[in-house]
């Protein structure tokens, strides 16, 4: 495997080499409408979403912002920037209503293709717009969710913010607001009147200097949210304009979201601490390799790097170990040997299912996610990620980041 600007590669049968790539591989955007000919009743694979560990029923709301300073980057006159972004909280106990479904329809048809071009799966035969979440849309905030830390997360390229559900969830169960990015021509992105695929070839620095100005447009909304008056213009359910605490910012993200928490940081100092998962950070694209990070932040990687294959740590990778050379902010670097780039996703408990129940092409799964067991990378994932953001948001210390866990023996801190 080689490792390219922003993301890593896979061969091209597997999943992840699509999903992963971002606009520069890319096709143009267009409207994503669902699969002709689904398959027959009784042939669909059903996927699930592992539920999260922590003790809080789930809430979730999305919400459409337009930023009216940026233009579209489609180039159109006409249209400013739009962003979807979701909100996920901890919610009453006993809130009813159906859970939120994990990709909406045009989404859940853009990952149906993708997973037959690249996986070999028939077109219709798994339920990606089945899925549910354990989140109830617009359920009740919980009544102590008070002045609760904020985590932003951003998708790699080619990627939907939902990817990363099973992540978001288990910090929302935790006590946590997470609030997911949607990076317009970036991803697929289902806005109240249409679908967007990824856009077309993009000068990838703009591209990083656009997600960042994202990200810092959303904190800007979040703090009217939390002032009252955003929070009634967008009919959120009561308590959660009170359930944000913005003096307590972090914020994580896989490929070139770990890369777009990166620069975050050192453009914004509203952040305060910061993870990537398994995101490359090549300083032509940006300047968190030469500058590193001052406030706390997390490094998690998976499987190898470049021409000689060698472990992508700090201790291997370029880039990283600039950043970690740079960085003068507590720092921890936690390595799944056997893991791959779309591990650190919802890939690592999905694909698995579809390959138990369908003939994939060969070598397409292991290539995506490795070998790593699936429960075991993602509780590892859980793990790390919410001592983190507890030690850095809460106060909270953990042995986890002194060495390694017999809980979680795929796991490895690199000193």
């Amino acid at each position: 495997m080689t490792r390219t600007p922003l993301r890593r590669t896979a061969t091209a049968i597997a999943l992840g080499a699509l999903l992963s790539a971002g606009p520069a591989c890319a096709s143009p955007a267009h409207e994503v409408t669902p699969a002709a000919n689904p398959a027959p009743a009784g042939h669909v694979v059903p996927l699930t979403l592992p539920a999260p560990t922590g003790p809080h029923q789930l809430g979730t709301r999305e919400l459409h912002l337009v930023d009216q300073t940026r233009p579209d980057p489609s180039g159109s006159a006409d249209r400013r920037r739009e962003l979807m972004v979701s909100l996920w909280y901890p919610a009453a106990p006993g809130a009813g209503g159906a859970a939120a479904p994990h990709l909406r329809p045009g989404v859940a048809a853009f990952y149906d293709e993708l997973a037959a071009r690249s996986l070999g799966s028939p077109r219709g035969t798994v339920d990606f717009a089945g899925t549910r979440t354990h989140a109830v849309t617009d359920a009740p905030v919980a009544a102590d969710a008070l002045g609760l830390p904020v985590l932003l997360y951003s998708p790699g390229g080619g990627q939907s913010r939902a990817m990363g559900t099973t992540l978001v969830e288990e910090l929302a169960s935790r006590g946590y607001v997470v609030v997911t990015i949607d990076h317009p021509a970036s991803g697929p992105i289902a806005f109240p009147d249409r679908t967007e695929a990824p856009g077309p070839p993009a000068d990838r620095a703009q591209m990083m200097r656009d997600r960042v100005r994202d990200v810092g447009f959303v904190i800007d909304h979040l703090a009217g949210i939390r002032a009252g008056t955003d929070a009634q213009r967008h009919g959120l359910p009561a308590g959660l304009a009170t359930a944000l605490d913005l003096s307590r910012i972090g914020m994580f993200g896989h490929s070139a979201g770990g890369f777009t928490a990166a620069e975050a940081m050192i453009a914004d100092d509203r952040i305060d601490a910061g993870a990537n998962l398994d995101g490359s950070m090549d300083p032509v694209y940006g300047e968190a390799a030469r500058r590193g990070s001052s406030r706390p932040f997390l490094l998690m990687g998976g499987g190898t790097s470049g021409d000689d294959a060698r472990p992508h740590n700090h201790l291997h990778s370029p880039d990283w170990a600039a950043f970690w050379q740079h960085s003068t902010g507590w720092k921890r670097d936690v390595h799944l040997p056997d893991a791959e780039h779309m591990s650190f996703t919802d890939q690592q408990v999905l694909l698995p299912q579809i390959d138990a129940a369908l003939p994939l092409l060969d070598g397409a799964v292991a290539t995506t996610i490795g070998t790593v067991d699936p429960e075991r990378s993602l509780a590892a994932q859980r793990a790390y990620l919410t001592a983190f953001f507890d030690q850095h948001l809460e106060g909270r210390a953990s042995a986890l980041f002194d060495g390694g866990s017999p809980e979680h023996p795929n796991a490895q801190v690199v000193r």
